[in-house]
């Protein structure tokens, strides 16, 4: 295993997420791939967005780098391989980016939904089912009692 995708977002879990991601890399000798998919929410405004389109896009993968890059400086710089920032829907996303980097394994956090989202699925439990490498879902510690 040589190379290991790191799928990161803007939540607090990242930094959780890339530190498993990094323990694992160095135990094996693998590099890190670090990638942010951003995607337009759908409640902004369509006719706001015709106007603004390519503004508001590259604002938000210009955030999305720089939040990686601020990652990748808490690692050894011989650990990233990558930085790459992607528009689209995160779980098609990873899955292709995984394949065209030809990564062994995809690493990316678990949100751990409920109800509604469980049934229309998260973007783990569709990158687990749609990908073609292995996958590595990273949970937060669960609260210990006592």
């Amino acid at each position: 295993m040589k190379r290991i995708l790191v799928c990161l977002d803007a939540s607090s879990r990242a930094p959780l997420v890339l530190a498993a991601a990094s323990t694992l890399a160095g135990q094996i000798g693998a590099r890190l791939s670090l990638l942010r998919t951003v995607g337009l929410p759908p409640e902004i405004d369509q006719e706001v967005l015709v106007h603004a389109a390519s503004d508001v896009i590259e604002t938000m993968t210009s955030t999305a780098r720089h939040d990686l890059e601020a990652h990748a400086k808490s690692l050894s710089m011989t650990e990233i391989e990558g930085i790459h920032v992607h528009v689209g829907t995160a779980w098609d996303v990873i899955c292709r980016e995984a394949k065209a980097l030809d990564c062994d394994l995809v690493i990316l956090g678990s949100h751990g939904y409920s109800g509604f989202d469980r049934i229309l699925g998260t973007t783990a439990a569709k990158v687990v089912n749609h990908c073609d490498r292995s996958v590595l879902v990273v949970r937060p510690h669960p609260a210990r009692h006592g």
